[in-house]
């Protein structure tokens, strides 16, 4: 299934032509005085059949592409085809690198799993992949960004990833067209752009100071050379509450606290056109104003969801009123590509008092479970994206409304797990139970016309959840209970793009052997990493290339590196972690 080295076959096939081309008699005459190259040739025409019978050759390789001319040490698979036995973290990737957001050489696409040179040795707190940029956070917290929409086309020093953000202690990253977003250990979010050049520091501006007060930045200033900015809660927070996690969609982002409180950030004008910040006004900075103090120093704005602003936009023009605004005059100057267009996040106010665990965000739809195992969702649902049921029409849910997970097993009681969205496409990790027995469901809705349901189907709308396919109802024997165990996935991720990654938490008792990967949906350009350009319709475990399992595993790390090849610290406990693009996915090491 992993592509093999086509060229490795031509030294064996030159000698054989060249020992066939000698002239008839001389080669009669060599035969009756050495009859050993009898034997010879056919042990070489044996191995030629061996390895044609056991190692798939793929005969839609580009001889043009850097894969097959000379950088196979860099992109291969070492022998068996497995990092996770490697001493040496390997991070492997493959599907589209247009936007070098995979590795910096110019390779289109990369059709198998193949290794990450520049990730050799690297254990990372998170990566994130988009359309055109990519970002990481190294083993010391650094972020580093990369891709053809970070630093142009053609950059001075290629594509190599670029230290951002740094000593901000960052565990957590999110992507979006324009911005990039941190979360550090001690719960600040920061804000960044998404490019090199809207990044620099303008002539004469002040430097973004440290967020620790033992930093340089209270003594004599901080050294920055990259523009950032911190988002702050518009309510205040408790005693000891915190940011713990955040998620975003194309235009806005979601964060809970450490005491479940749900907050949204709009990250642009078009943050609340689906409804899904769960609120319409709120108060930017005035652009025109530089000082807090000052009259006026921030706007109202509201920005009212499409459906509501124009309820007749699927109407016919004749029958149509005027065009409404869908938002406030007050924005018709305000510059959103900036990444000082609204620096608050805003407590979702339907949600006070409501105790979450998790927040998730689709592409223009937010998702958020209760610690009690329920789920709630607004925002877009023209595919059934937010799981209310093939009876809820509606294009767009502007107030979290629950979904029902119980509806497809009503005798079970059901609790979600975990909650993973992508596009127009969601994914809840169920447990359902009932007097005998105990099993663990993956229940998926909203777009799959390219088969991302997982239900070996092209539907291009799905409202109501439905179970996925070999995923789902599995059990396994437990040595330490003496008695069958659900098994679940230990982590889901969907791609904007369509396709899907799962981590089957197999083995988890003992932890050997690893945990399966299962991939499935859009695959135009091999993102599921099977080397083929077809869409999988039901989840499908990947393959190495002897037609073993691709597994993930866990391990102790002899030594970690950052991005700058240091080493770290050694003796660290890592793991394998899936992560998705746009149409491209990665295998890293990730520290535990």
């Amino acid at each position: 299934m992993f592509k093999r080295a086509g060229n490795s076959l031509k030294p064996h096939i030159r000698t054989l032509h060249s020992r066939a081309s000698s002239s008839a008699s001389g080669f009669r005459q060599g035969i009756r005085a050495h009859p050993k190259v009898v034997a010879s040739t056919g042990v070489a025409a044996a191995y030629i059949l061996w390895y044609i019978n056991t190692h798939t050759v793929y005969n839609d390789v580009t001889m043009a592409s850097p894969i097959a001319l000379g950088k196979a040490k860099q992109f291969f698979l070492p022998a068996g085809g497995d990092v996770g036995e490697v001493d040496e973290l390997r991070a492997v990737i493959w599907g589209s690198n247009r936007s070098n957001t995979l590795i910096p050489e110019a390779v289109d696409v990369i059709r198998t799993p193949s290794v990450a040179k520049w990730l050799d040795g690297v254990a990372l707190r998170d990566l994130v992949l988009h359309r055109d940029h990519a970002a990481c956070v190294d083993a010391r917290g650094d972020v580093y960004q990369w891709g053809v929409g970070f630093s142009g086309p053609v950059p001075d020093d290629g594509h190599k990833p670029q230290l951002t953000l740094r000593e901000k202690n960052i565990t957590q990253l999110k992507l979006t067209e324009g911005r990039l977003y941190a979360l550090s250990a001690s719960g600040k979010v920061y804000a960044l752009a998404a490019d090199a050049t809207s990044q620099e520091l303008r002539t004469g501006s002040p430097t973004p100071s440290s967020d620790s007060w033992w930093g340089t930045g209270w003594l004599w200033g901080e050294d920055e050379s990259v523009d950032f900015v911190e988002l702050t809660a518009n309510e205040h927070l408790g005693w000891g509450e915190k940011f713990i996690s955040i998620d975003a969609g194309n235009d806005h982002l979601l964060a809970v606290t450490s005491k479940g409180r749900t907050f949204a950030h709009p990250v642009n004008k078009n943050a609340n056109a689906y409804g899904q910040l769960g609120f319409r006004k709120f108060e930017i900075p005035n652009p025109k104003v530089h000082h807090r103090s000052a009259a006026k120093s921030h706007l109202e704005v509201e920005l009212i969801p499409k459906s509501l602003a124009d309820p007749f936009a699927k109407s016919s023009r004749s029958s149509r009123p005027t065009q409404a605004v869908t938002m406030s005059e007050n924005l018709a100057g305000v510059d959103d590509k900036n990444i000082r267009f609204c620096p608050h996040l805003f407590e979702v106010p339907v949600l006070q008092g409501v105790d979450i665990a998790q927040v998730a965000a689709g592409g223009r739809s937010s998702y958020v479970r209760t610690k009690t195992g329920r789920v709630l969702g607004w925002g877009a649902n023209e595919y059934g994206q937010i799981g209310l049921g093939s009876n809820v029409a509606l294009d767009t849910v502007t107030v979290p409304t629950e979904v029902v997970l119980w509806r497809s097993s009503p005798r079970s009681k059901t609790t979600c797990l975990d909650i993973s969205a992508g596009g127009d496409l969601t994914a809840f990790t169920v447990e359902r139970t009932d007097e005998t027995s105990k099993v663990i469901d993956l229940l998926m809705c909203g777009n799959g016309q390219w088969g991302g349901l997982g239900g070996n189907s092209f539907s291009n709308a799905q409202g109501n959840p439905l179970r996925a396919k070999n995923v789902s109802g599995l059990v396994e024997y437990s040595d330490t209970t003496k008695s069958l165990q659900p098994i679940g996935p230990a982590a889901v991720t969907i791609s904007p793009t369509g396709h899907v990654l799962l981590t089957l938490n197999t083995a988890s008792d003992v932890d050997v052997g690893g945990r399966d990967l299962v991939v499935w949906g859009k695959n135009y350009d091999s993102e599921l990493g099977n080397g083929k350009k077809s869409s999988v319709p039901v989840p499908t475990t990947l393959e190495t290339p002897e037609g073993g399992r691709f597994m993930l595993r866990n391990r102790l790390a002899k030594e970690v590196k950052d991005l700058h090849g240091k080493v770290w610290k050694r003796g660290v406990a890592v793991e394998q972690r899936a992560v998705v693009g746009f149409s491209s996915s990665a295998v890293y090491w990730k520290i535990r």
